[in-house]
């Protein structure tokens, strides 16, 4: 039986909490769910559709934003299955793919590169560096971005909200508009690209927030605005055919324990949603990277916080009383022996 919670939780989340119940007693997933209501985790295709004209060689994998956080974890998982790795971040990179070579020592080639994503002839640069030392790419990950810190909208400066958008919406724009060209030159060859989607992308309010948030509800519009326009073409202007096919996708990691999540947060914040929701990045990676190489055709939705895990997650830490295993009774990070963790929480990876 659901013991009550009157008077404890809010009348939605009650509601979410009775549907987990039904949600993990039932013996069967609800439909693309990644949650493992049983033992047994879900098994995902290694190759997806990806074609190749020749040769098996695994195609590569250009990361932007990829120097930390669950770009870094991303990478790391990309290179252990035996896909090559260009990442990419504003500040220098040698660091970053050491630690990924030192961390994944007979994995697949990891390369480094500096780039601006704001900035249309750096992405340029990025897009020649990885053609140069990938040969093929078949997934372009969108994941670098800056929330600006969390602030009352009119407290922010015009050099921050300039910034954000910058970097979160025309960043993404630029990466993908040359990640497109890229792939249509790529002979025989079908590619992903993957727009990171966040706070806000659903609409709702994002306090705090508010810059942030409007460019990540911007993504999913774009992103289907270009599988239509990739799939059908413009009306009125000729559809040129392709040596390569780009297909485009958002991709969720959901809330995940980074200088993103942690900066300006409060205890109350800590506690819920983020002691409840969030996850480390290696925890997303191991669940998305599969998902992203099993991806089929245009306009995929890869999300890690699917309706049943987020079910699930309730149900373990408002019905079975599970404790959070990162952040303890009092909003504060709990710090795991032998780790590194930065002054604002963040468990340091490398």
């Amino acid at each position: 039986p659901v013991p009550s919670f009157r008077g404890h939780l809010p009348t939605m989340l009650t509601t979410l909490v009775i549907a987990a119940c039904a949600a993990v007693s039932a013996p069967t997933r609800l439909a693309g769910s990644a949650v493992r209501a049983t033992s047994r985790p879900v098994a995902f295709p290694r190759m997806g559709t990806l074609r190749m004209m020749a040769g098996s060689d695994k195609p590569g994998v250009v990361i932007t934003g990829g120097a930390a956080g669950v770009g870094w974890a991303y990478a790391v998982e990309f290179s252990e299955r035996g896909y090559p790795v260009v990442i990419c971040d504003i500040k220098d990179t040698d660091t970053a793919v050491s630690a990924i070579r030192e961390r994944v020592p007979n994995g697949a080639p990891v390369y480094g590169t500096k780039c601006d994503v704001s900035e249309a002839d750096s992405v340029k640069e990025l897009a020649q560096f990885a053609k140069e030392n990938l040969g093929t790419v078949g997934y372009w990950i969108n994941n670098a971005g800056i929330n600006g810190g969390r602030r009352p909208f009119t407290e922010l400066s015009t050099n921050v909200i300039e910034a954000v958008v910058k970097v979160n919406l025309i960043g993404v724009l630029l990466c993908t508009q040359e990640a497109i060209k890229l792939m249509h030159e790529q002979e025989g060859v079908e590619g992903h690209i993957f727009n990171t989607v966040g706070s806000g992308v659903k609409g709702g309010g994002t306090p705090g927030y508010v810059t942030y948030g409007a460019t990540k509800r911007g993504l999913p519009q774009m992103t289907d605005s270009l599988v239509k326009e990739l799939s059908e073409g413009v009306q009125g202007y000729d559809k040129k055919s392709t040596k390569g096919v780009a297909n485009c996708h958002t991709l969720s990691p959901g809330m995940v324990f980074t200088d993103l999540l942690l900066n300006d947060s409060t205890k109350e914040l800590r506690k819920f949603p983020f002691g409840v929701l969030a996850a480390q990045p290696e925890e997303v990676a191991q669940d998305l990277v599969p998902k992203i190489l099993a991806v089929n055709g245009q306009g995929a939705k890869v999300e890690f916080l699917t309706t049943d895990r987020v079910l699930q997650k309730f149900f373990e830490r408002f019905v079975l009383q599970q404790k959070s295993e990162y952040i303890d009774d009092d909003g504060n990070v709990i710090k795991m022996p032998g780790a590194q963790y930065a002054d604002n929480g963040v468990r340091m990876l490398y």
